[in-house]
């Protein structure tokens, strides 16, 4: 892979019908992480009944990235279900590596109720 091949992290949150959507490309490294971070924090002060995180554009999550996630899970509570949507299989992967995949939902779809 070249340098130019890297995918800056971006991430666009939009919140509806107490819905938390936080739109998610690139990747999510120790640079990156804090800026991801920061978005969840943004939206879990808006206490949502869901967060839905679309994954589709993400291309790596390293340790850091699986930090934030722990962090959201155990701010959130068990009762507050968090969405995993569409993530790549490498990150399908990491997920299940190390647990987290029975601590959020991993679909193909965003739920729509």
């Amino acid at each position: 892979m070249k340098e130019t091949d890297i995918m800056i992290f971006q991430a666009t949150s939009s919140f509806s019908d107490g819905v938390a959507t936080i739109d998610l490309v690139g990747q999510i490294d120790a640079d990156s992480a804090p800026t991801f971070l920061d978005e969840i924090k943004k939206n879990m002060a808006l206490s949502p009944s869901r967060l839905v995180l679309m994954a589709k554009g993400i291309t790596f999550m390293s340790s850091a990235g699986l930090r934030v996630l722990i962090y959201a899970r155990q701010r959130l509570g068990r009762a507050l279900p968090i969405y995993v949507v569409q993530p790549q299989e490498a990150l399908r992967e990491t997920l299940a590596l190390t647990g987290f995949d029975r601590a959020v939902y991993i679909v193909d779809e965003a739920p729509n109720s």
